[in-house]
C-alpha cells in the first residue's frame, strides 16, 4: 500500500450532491466542483500526512492508521474517525460517513458515502513523494 507522491484529481462522481447531503455551505459546493483539487500524501508506515489543494484554500491534516485522529472533510469541518487498513485500502468510518481510499494501477480511487449519497474521486499520480 504505497499513497506516498502528489496526485491530481482528474474526475469525480455526485460531488455536488454529496456536499449537499453532509450540508456543506453552497459557497463551499460552488467553489468545490468548479476546482479539482491536488493532493499530497507522505506515507510514513502507520503515519500519514494529507495535503488538500485548490487555488482557493489549502487543508492539512495527519492520521495515524488504527488510532482516532481528526481529519478535515471535503468541506473544511474537523472530523474524528479512526482510519483503518484492510486489504491495502484505507478506511474511516464515524456516524457521518464512510470513506474507502484504494490504488488501483494508476489511480487513487477515493469512495466516500453519506446517507444515500455515494461520492467517488479518482486522482492519478502525478509525481512520487522520497521518504526515508
Amino acid at each position: 500500500m504505497d499513497f506516498n507522491g502528489t496526485w491530481k484529481v482528474y474526475a469525480e462522481e455526485n460531488l455536488e450532491d454529496f456536499l449537499k447531503v453532509v450540508g456543506a455551505p453552497q459557497m463551499v459546493v460552488k467553489m468545490r466542483k468548479d476546482n479539482k483539487p491536488v493532493i499530497v500524501i507522505v506515507q510514513k508506515d502507520k503515519d500519514f500526512s494529507c495535503t488538500i489543494k485548490t487555488p482557493f484554500y489549502t487543508q492539512a491534516f495527519t492520521f495515524t492508521v488504527g488510532k482516532e485522529s481528526e481529519v478535515t472533510s471535503l468541506d473544511g469541518r474537523k472530523i474524528k474517525c479512526t482510519v483503518r487498513e484492510e486489504n491495502g485500502k484505507l478506511i474511516s468510518e464515524n456516524d457521518k460517513f464512510t470513506s474507502i481510499r484504494e490504488i488501483q494501477g494508476d489511480d487513487m480511487i477515493e469512495t466516500v458515502t453519506a446517507g444515500s449519497v455515494t461520492f467517488i474521486c479518482r486522482s492519478k499520480r502525478i509525481s512520487s513523494t522520497l521518504h526515508s
